[in-house]
Formats: C-alpha cells, structure tokens, sequence
C-alpha cells in the first residue's frame, strides 16, 4: 500500500506565496513521476506541473516563471512554491505519485488534496 498525503494549503493574498508538500509513504520501491493538479470549482482537473524521473520538470503554461516544482529523494516528498498567486488559482491541489512497490507492482496513487484560496 502506497499513501499519499499533501499539506501546505491555505488562505493567501493575491501576490502571495504558498509552498505545498506531497509526501509518498508504504513500501515504496521507487518514484517514478508525480504530477500536482488543481481542480476549481465547476471546473475539470488541471496538470499544474510534473517531475519525471528526478528530474525532468514541466509546468502548465499560465504558472510557467511563478510555480517550481522539486523533488526531495530521500524523504519521497515533492514541493510545489507557488508565487505571485492569482485568485483564479484559488482550487484544491492534488498531488498524483506514479512508481513501483516493493513488490515491483505499479501503483498510482492520489492524496486527498489540499485547498488554496487566493484572496483579492
């Protein structure tokens, strides 16, 4: 069994900072992507940004230059900083892991998200 849980959510200024934290936890063999992802209210589920493989990192075009995401091997945490917050970014989070267990089963694996709201 693999969990994953985010935090690091709240409620912030536009113009503000939040840094969000997604750590995987189980018999965890290895990590192979994790994904964050909003979803706003009526709206579908976005990808906000990607690390693949440790390293190679892709972001949704309207957080490109605000938004970096990092990876934390050793703990199996990932971060999201997020800058100069918008109210129009104002959803729940989700953090997705892709990897393989212990057992070399693959898992796919989402938190429960995280709410950010962005006041104006």
């Amino acid at each position: 069994q693999v969990q994953v849980v985010e935090s690091g959510g709240g409620l912030v200024q536009a113009g503000g900072s939040l840094r969000l934290s997604c750590i995987a936890s189980g018999s965890i063999f290895s990590i192979n992507a994790i994904y964050w992802y909003r979803q706003a209210p009526g709206k579908q589920r976005e990808l906000v940004a990607s690390i693949i493989s440790g390293c190679i990192t892709n972001y949704t075009d309207s957080v490109k230059g605000r938004f970096t995401i990092a990876r934390d091997n050793a703990r199996n945490t990932v971060y999201l900083q997020m800058n100069s917050l918008k109210p129009e970014e104002t959803a729940v989070y989700y953090c997705n892991t892709v990897g393989k267990m212990a057992t070399m089963q693959r898992f796919d694996t989402w938190g429960q998200g995280t709410q950010v709201t962005v006041s104006s």
